[in-house]
């Protein structure tokens, strides 16, 4: 048998050990009109020697040919957030069925990144794209060169139908109300709040849903109990902010008997924090999260939290971009389309109710 060189195995390959031609081993592999021409015995040798050397077809090659790559290039702005997790797995589970090949890129929060793999989705000629996105994905010309190129794109994270591209969210003011409201009926009316980046556009909406609903309870909301936490890029965003803004809350010596949390991690940094400084959850302080990630669900205690329908999304994120693919191959105009996932309470041990008044926190 000749000895073939080092890399993948090809047509070429196999025509070499067989004896056969590079154009009768491409009929029969490929499975061509005209392979029924070919001798039974000639297929079958084919086929195992084909085996036997291991050979698979060559992807690349054959989209080259056919114009289309069965890629869809997914862009996340950080997949060491346990948010991303979820909508990823969402994304996968979507795209197997049919075939596509996820390509996936982490922008780790840096803008450069992330224009860069804009960048390579339109060269490597991606069939759709998805953007798990964040403030740091301002709309650019290269999303824009995306949609000319007719390119179906997804954004998760960001309303940017304005600029023709389908776009799915959160309730965020919703989910907001839900949180407040929670701990208003536990009796809890003296509530500490962390609030997101003022640069990330979930804040927003869900500090609103917070008023609102604050002023549905007739409680007030003390301005000295109202924290921000620092940049996504900041080391100290999630769970090293939670930690920081619950010594910070214990810090202005004013009573609260509840802490909710933007999102799942800065909640666990409080829980930490607050055991610290002495505090139990949810005996002394009641604290409740927001997305309902792994870890609040693994946690001790567990955590209440608002939950976001992640894998839910992600699975009408691939719904979406292969029913714009088929659309487009089959000459039709493109759509843009709009959802905004609904938020539900997930009740677990880190919330309870007030018993015996509310306490000082923060007191000796």
């Amino acid at each position: 048998m000749v000895q073939r060189k080092s890399g993948h195995v090809t047509l070429l390959d196999i025509a070499r050990a067989c004896g056969y031609s590079v154009s009768t081993v491409s009929i029969v592999l490929s499975e061509a009109p005209l392979s029924k021409n070919v001798a039974d015995g000639t297929r079958e040798r084919i086929r195992k020697m084909a085996q036997h050397l291991g050979y698979h077809p060559d992807a690349y090659a054959r989209s080259l040919r056919r114009r289309h790559s069965q890629t869809i290039a997914v862009l996340a702005y950080d997949l060491s957030d346990p948010f991303c997790i979820p909508l990823v797995q969402g994304i996968q589970s979507g795209l197997e069925p049919a075939s596509y090949l996820p390509l996936l890129m982490d922008a780790q929060t840096k803008r450069k990144l992330f224009d860069s793999y804009l960048k390579m989705i339109l060269e490597r000629r991606a069939e759709a794209v998805i953007v798990i996105a964040s403030w740091i994905f301002e709309e650019t010309d290269l999303l824009a060169d995306i949609e000319k190129n007719k390119v179906p794109i997804v954004i998760i994270g960001r309303d940017l139908t304005r600029s023709k591209i389908s776009s799915m969210l959160i309730d965020n003011r919703k989910g907001g109300e839900i949180a407040l409201k929670h701990l208003t009926k536990l009796g809890h009316s003296k509530i500490a709040i962390i609030r997101g980046p003022e640069e990330l556009l979930d804040s927003g909406p869900r500090w609103e849903g917070v008023q609102r609903a604050a002023a549905k309870a007739r409680i007030a909301i003390d301005p000295r109990l109202v924290v921000e936490l620092p940049s996504m890029t900041d080391s100290a965003f999630g769970y090293e902010g939670g930690l920081r803004a619950a010594k910070q809350l214990l810090e202005t010596k004013r009573p609260f008997s509840a802490i909710l949390a933007f999102d799942d991690m800065t909640a666990l940094g409080v829980v930490r924090g607050l055991a610290e400084a002495g505090q139990r959850v949810p005996e002394d302080c009641s604290v409740i999260g927001f997305d309902d990630v792994l870890p609040a669900r693994v946690a001790t205690p567990g955590m209440t939290t608002v939950h976001q329908p992640l894998k839910e999304m992600g699975l009408l994120a691939a719904k979406w971009v292969l029913e714009e693919i088929a659309a487009r191959q089959a000459g039709g105009p493109g759509s843009v389309r709009l959802h905004y996932a609904q938020p539900e309470l997930v009740v677990r041990a880190s919330t309870a109710r007030v018993c015996g008044g509310e306490k000082r926190r923060g007191s000796a």
